[in-house]
């Protein structure tokens, strides 16, 4: 059994081929997936939860990605919210391959899945991007959004705390992007391309009033049922997708909105494996508003966990 630290997994999940992973990956079969939680409440806002996602595709990987969500660990620790593991198994003994420093799986998972959607929904000739949200996963987004859409030029940032939407500009401005902070999140939501939500929030931060005729919404938080990124506007105007219908059940972005009629089921028009097994994909016109919901399902990080280990492979065959 090998243990994959986080330097090794950065490096060998750039961002084309892990994006063709999850592409190719996505037109076989889904593979068989479970969920347990366990959640102790907090005196104030989400509770700590550890989260136990099992993934299994026949005959090809076997894996478990363990979580650790702890929301008041930065400002009662300084140490990050989520911390998590990933563990590899044959699919055919079952002996334990790799255990993957988790945190990193996640960035480079979940930014890969976004991006993925993205390059099915977003504007063609997308160049100004929004992220609504300035913690550890932000810059790993822009990244990903950028090997989809290579033409993004001007990157706007908002977070609830604006020194860290300073920070992360500054901080992407030092590679050479074009990246600024922003305190007026409805005005930077009118002038973008794409935006992404990526926060920890639990009312509605984009609105859709304010959204123009061909904006892609990619939304990465409100992965619990407390969590929501966008209001019932973005959902009523925006043809939507997800990577997993999961989400619909798991998300608050989704869970009152069904509940209270404004969207109904069938407004979700497919999940990533239908966007990638489709013979072409969506038939959009440049009015038309789109969003993609990255639920963050299990069979995700089997695909990528699964594409390390060929990677790994991979470079150790190279002479």
């Amino acid at each position: 059994m090998r243990f994959v630290d986080a330097e090794t997994v950065h490096r060998l999940l750039d961002w084309p081929g892990l994006i063709e992973a999850l592409r190719r990956a996505h037109k076989g079969p889904a593979p068989k997936t479970a969920r347990a939680v366990l959640e102790e409440p907090r005196p104030e806002g989400l509770p700590n939860m550890l989260l136990a996602l099992p993934t299994w595709q026949h005959g090809q990987a076997l894996g478990v990605k363990l979580v650790a969500s702890f929301p008041g660990n930065v400002a009662s620790y300084g140490v990050p919210t989520v911390d998590a593991l990933y563990i590899l198994f044959d699919p055919n003994t079952g002996k334990p391959q790799l255990v993957i420093d988790g945190e990193a799986l996640i960035f480079r998972k979940t930014a890969a899945d976004s991006a993925l959607g993205a390059g099915f929904l977003a504007p063609r000739h997308a160049s100004r991007l929004l992220i609504v949200g300035a913690g550890a996963l932000a810059p790993y987004v822009v990244h990903a959004m950028r090997a989809v859409r290579p033409e993004i030029s001007t990157i706007r940032i908002w977070n609830r705390t604006p020194q860290r939407a300073f920070a992360l500009a500054r901080d992407l401005r030092e590679q050479d992007l074009h990246a600024e902070a922003t305190v007026d999140l409805d005005q930077e939501v009118a002038a973008a391309d794409i935006i992404i939500g990526a926060t920890m929030a639990t009312r509605p931060l984009i609105k859709g009033a304010h959204l123009k005729p061909g904006t892609h919404v990619n939304l990465i938080g409100s992965f619990t049922p407390e969590m929501r990124e966008a209001d019932d506007e973005v959902l009523r105007r925006a043809r939507i997708y997800v990577d997993d219908f999961g989400c619909l059940d798991r998300s608050g972005e989704f869970i009152e909105p069904l509940r209270n009629g404004v969207i109904n089921r069938e407004a979700v028009l497919g999940n990533l494996f239908d966007l990638c097994q489709a013979p072409q994909p969506p038939q959009l016109s440049a009015e038309d508003i789109t969003l993609f919901k990255n639920g963050g399902a299990g069979q995700l990080d089997l695909f990528v966990a699964s594409h390390l280990r060929q990677r790994l492979a991979e470079t150790e065959l190279a002479p």
